[in-house]
């Protein structure tokens, strides 16, 4: 929300230095986007007068003009001479003061004037019009000053246009400060200042009753909760006047024409978007117009305001002609067919209230965003209608000459009642930690609009006002109570507690060190969406086993994000491709968080918590001593293997992957993880096919792991084993397998066969080769170590117990001794 600083002196004390507002703004919880001066985009540019006007020897439409701007340009002796500049307007003669971009000027549009040559003669600047200088849109000659302009002053001095802008991030709970008159109130509050807020009202109502002339009926009210509409006759289409032209631009808009800009401002003004149709544009039956509010048809079309054709679902609500032709896109913006233009003489004016979730949903799904749209997706006040209309209607009569039809249309299906809240001023004091006086809530809930009455007990009796859909509970209240005391005011205190030691529990102390042990395998940590696209687990080829039935959202604030997530990869997976789009090629991510586990038998979904993480790309980037290689399935497997080892998990294995249980895996690179033959998650290669549905055209490699399952088998203490004192021997043994066995199943048999004296076993090698080794067959070479605690080995003991090893694995495993 853009505030304009001398708008708003207007309607509120403020202080001197606006430094000093946006410090209470950021105090009171008010974001600070940003601090501008409207007007220093007109640096450089002054008023001037044109000195002398002659024909451009090589044009038979431009003029060489000598134009005065006094010291704004000086000769080498400091004295003022005229710029030299080629113009083509044909509005100005000799004498008449105008207004002129000098070199260096920067106009609104980025428009850069530099010296330059038109035709052969050169020009030192730009005589400039309304529409250059941002301030209407009239290009049909210069803008002309009075004769009694100084000249050489700067323009936006003398326009008075100069004001100073506070850019505020309105958060999505607060609509009511998407106005001028709201933000008025809330430093009403933070200052302790009165308001002084003076709207315009119609000066004399005339011609038929708008009654007689208009018919509204609204056949959704779930769309529509309240439609007024107000007719004006003889509107003179033309320009802006200039007050209102500036509070249009300060408030970050262009101006159009009056009828238009009437319409902006008021919305800027009350928060209250407003329509303007050409009511001869609209259909006549009976001798009046039939505006009906209906849902729309699915795949009608309506070319909107911006000259693009739109195809409607009938999810989005549209206003009608007499309830066939579409003449607006409700809450959004309105249509070609009805648009107000220089023949326009009889307007149609629409203040209304519609549902914050369908015009949400429509401006997203439409990629339609509007200034309306945006107050309406945070809730319009619906009581306010008819009286922002008749402010509009004013306006019309004032800026525009038009006639007011007295009486308002109103169809006001869906009344929403003001809350009343009871009030504890003690309970306001317990929960904010501060000795605040009740005076102070009481007369800063007044300054926001609330009526404050005594109740019983002590109590107070608040009754919220209608624009502040966030004030509906005591807590509510508190809250800004304790915000307009100023949290930095209250001094900190530790709760009282008996008995009672602070610190982290068990499971705490674990979940912080997962997070410490991938951070510390190079992966950082990131923060996904809980809410997910329908489709996302079926782009990946995830499957539903175990996962539960969907959790869907009622209102979800766009398409792709209506239900609650079933697994974490494919977020982390998104997170991938955005970052690949911004040319950051190596991705190593992590996330601790929970999934949505849905039941038909339960009301409450299961939210288990998982870690997961992706790898893509290469650790860091090559240097001259260092090339380093791809992350692949090992450098995922050592990161798991760090974190188990870590929380002292004992019985790890890592365990082929069904290719029909994971099938968003790669098969023969991807594991399954059991600890004590319990399952704690999987890790592996993404399959190719899935990467390139959501736009990863390179290798991941990922893993996801259940926190509660890692938790619960994670051990404090592992048993001491004393360090060996007595040599071990050593021994290789090269075994010929088929290419289906693995290195999980070979282990297990040699582990099994070699008893109490296998002290270690170690693959050192792995070689494949058809002439030498066979045909779908490889040889995996082991390192084993023999050792006895009580005594050391003799070498009959231990070829005994080899030659016992090997042959009991060739019987097992099918294999082979390589010699």
């Amino acid at each position: 929300m853009r505030i304009s600083y001398e708008w708003l002196k207007t309607m509120v004390d403020v202080p001197e230095d606006p430094s000093e507002l946006v410090s209470e703004f950021i105090r009171t919880g008010t974001e600070v986007e940003g601090v501008e001066r409207v007007g220093a985009d007109l640096d450089h540019v002054v008023t001037a007068q044109v000195v002398s006007k002659k024909p451009h020897p090589d044009s038979d439409h431009m003029y060489v003009c000598q134009v005065d701007v006094g010291e704004k340009n000086v000769d080498e002796n400091g004295n003022p001479v005229p710029l030299q500049i080629v113009c083509g307007a044909q509005n100005f003669n000799e004498g008449d003061h105008i207004v002129t971009a000098m070199i260096g000027a920067v106009l609104p549009g980025d428009v850069k004037i530099k010296k330059s040559k038109l035709r052969g003669v050169e020009s030192c600047g730009m005589n400039c019009s309304e529409r250059e200088l941002g301030l209407g849109g009239d290009h049909s000659g210069i803008m002309i000053l009075p004769a009694d302009a100084p000249v050489g002053m700067d323009f936006t001095d003398y326009m008075g246009t100069s004001d100073t802008v506070i850019d505020c991030e309105i958060t999505p709970n607060r609509p009511d400060c998407l106005s001028m008159t709201g933000m008025a109130v809330e430093v009403s509050a933070m200052l302790d200042e009165d308001t002084h807020i003076e709207l315009p009202k119609v000066q004399a109502e005339q011609g038929p009753d708008a009654h007689d002339l208009v018919d509204v009926r609204i056949d959704d009210p779930e769309l529509c909760q309240r439609y007024t509409a107000r007719v004006v006759r003889n509107v003179k289409i033309g320009p802006s006047p200039e007050w209102l032209a500036n509070r249009v631009i300060a408030a970050g808009s262009r101006p159009i024409n009056n009828v238009v800009d009437v319409t902006n401002y008021v919305m800027f003004l009350t928060g209250q978007p407003l329509h303007a149709f050409d009511l001869g544009k609209l259909s006549e039956r009976d001798g009046k117009r039939h505006i009906v509010i209906r849902a729309a048809y699915d795949g009608e079309k309506l070319e909107t305001l911006d000259g693009v054709e739109r195809t409607l679902t009938t999810d989005m609500a549209v206003i009608t002609d007499d309830g066939e032709r579409a003449v607006a896109l409700a809450g959004v913006m309105g249509g070609m067919n009805s648009e107000i233009d220089e023949n326009t003489v009889d307007v149609l004016l629409e203040s209304a209230t519609f549902s914050s979730g369908h015009i949400s949903r429509t401006s997203r799904n439409l990629d339609l965003m509007s200034e309306a749209s945006i107050r309406y997706e945070r809730q319009v006040d619906g009581s306010n209608c008819a009286n922002v209309a008749e402010v509009a209607a004013a306006l019309f009569e004032q800026c525009c000459g038009a006639e007011v039809c007295p009486g308002t249309v109103d169809a006001y299906p869906v009344v929403v009642p003001a809350a009343i809240v009871d009030f504890r001023p003690e309970r306001a004091r317990l929960l904010c930690g501060a000795d605040i006086p009740e005076e102070f809530m009481v007369s800063r809930l007044s300054r926001l609009g609330c009526t404050v009455e005594a109740g019983q007990d002590g109590h107070l009796t608040v009754t919220a006002p209608t624009n502040r859909p966030d004030l509906t509970r005591e807590c509510d209240l508190i809250e800004e109570v304790c915000r307009l005391w100023g949290e930095g005011d209250i001094e900190p205190t530790l709760p009282a507690a008996r008995n009672h030691a602070g610190g982290l529990t068990v499971e705490q102390r674990r979940v912080r060190l997962i997070g410490q042990t991938l951070r510390a395998c190079g992966l950082s940590e990131t923060s996904t969406y809980c809410f997910a696209d329908p489709n996302d687990l079926v782009k990946l080829g995830i499957t539903d086993e175990g996962r539960g039935i969907p959790v869907k959202i009622i209102n979800p604030l766009v398409a792709d994000q209506s239900e609650m997530r079933r697994s974490m990869l494919p977020g982390l997976v998104q997170s991938v491709a955005y970052n690949l789009d911004h040319g950051v090629p190596n991705v190593a991510l992590y996330e601790i968080g929970r999934v949505f586990y849905g039941h038909e038998s339960k009301s409450q979904p299961d939210e288990p918590t998982f870690v997961a993480g992706v790898l893509a790309g290469r650790r860091a980037e090559d240097a001259w001593n260092q090339k380093w290689n791809e992350y692949d399935f090992f450098d995922a497997k050592g990161v798991v293997e760090a974190l188990l080892d870590a929380l002292r998990m004992t019985k790890v294995r890592f365990k082929v992957a069904d290719p029909e249980r994971f099938p968003w895996l790669q098969p023969g690179q991807a594991a399954e993880i059991l600890v004590q033959s319990q399952s704690v998650g999987w890790v592996g290669n993404i399959h190719p096919a899935n990467l390139q549905k959501v736009g990863v055209d390179v290798p991941v490699v990922a893993f996801e792991l259940s926190v509660e399952h890692l938790l619960r088998l994670a051990v404090n203490e592992l048993p001491y084993e004393d360090i060996p004192t007595l040599p071990g021997v050593t021994h290789d043994l090269a075994l010929v397998v088929d290419e289906s066995v693995a290195y999980e199943t070979l282990v297990q048999r040699i582990s099994s066969a070699g008893g109490k004296l296998l002290a270690d076993v170690r693959l050192f090698d792995v070689y494949r080769d058809p002439m030498r080794v066979g045909k779908g067959k490889k040889s995996m070479a082991f390192s084993l170590t023999y050792r006895a605690a009580d005594r050391t080995l003799t070498s009959e003991e231990v070829e005994k117990a080899h030659e016992k090893l090997v042959n009991k694995v060739l019987r097992a495993v099918g294999a082979e001794v390589r010699s």
